[in-house]
């Protein structure tokens, strides 16, 4: 009994650095804290576009990663495009608006 628990321990003390790991931020992913403070950041920037009397479109996309903001899909004009990248940058955390919207 007391050799399996000092096996269980030593497994669990090697996993450790791996799990922990494992949640870390690398050059081309996020942690899992900017995961989720990128899913805020989504939420509040869709709120935004949908109260904005201007915009109120569903066909815009709103994808977050590292605090930037791209914006995709289809608007009526140039300046719903316009508006859309001011109402974004106006959204507490978001720190770059990548404006990729078309007009259709």
């Amino acid at each position: 009994m007391n050799k399996a628990l000092r096996t269980i321990a030593v497994l669990a003390a090697l996993a450790a650095p791996v799990l922990i790991a494992a949640c870390a931020e690398t050059r081309t992913s996020e942690s899992t804290g900017q995961y989720l403070d990128g899913s805020t950041i989504t939420a509040k920037v869709k709120s935004a576009i949908m109260q904005d009397d201007q915009l109120k479109v569903l066909q815009i996309h709103v994808l977050t990663y590292k605090d930037g903001v791209q914006l995709s899909g289809f608007v009526d004009s140039p300046q719903m495009v316009a508006r859309a990248g001011t109402v974004a940058r106006s959204v507490e955390g978001v720190k770059t608006v990548q404006n990729d919207l078309i007009v259709k």
